[in-house]
């Protein structure tokens, strides 16, 4: 049997308003509708479908997707 793969908790950020671009730390305990970018300012929110930012514009997916948890944050 195959160990899990460890979780990633950091993911780079890309503003799709100016193409800024952060690496943050995802929380492991919540998901995070919203930030700021620090290039433009622009809020960002989840697209539809996805639960978070970071699923929406981060390399990395947030922790409970990675897991493969089909109910993510909610």
């Amino acid at each position: 049997m195959s160990e899990p793969t460890p979780l990633r908790l950091r993911s780079t950020l890309t503003c799709p308003e100016c193409g800024h671009q952060a690496t943050e730390t995802m929380p492991t305990d919540a998901c995070q509708f919203f930030y700021e970018c620090r290039g433009c300012g622009a809020l960002l929110r989840p697209q539809p479908g996805d639960c978070c930012v970071f699923c929406s514009y981060g390399d990395v997916p947030c922790p409970p997707i990675q897991q493969s948890r089909s109910d993510c944050c909610g």
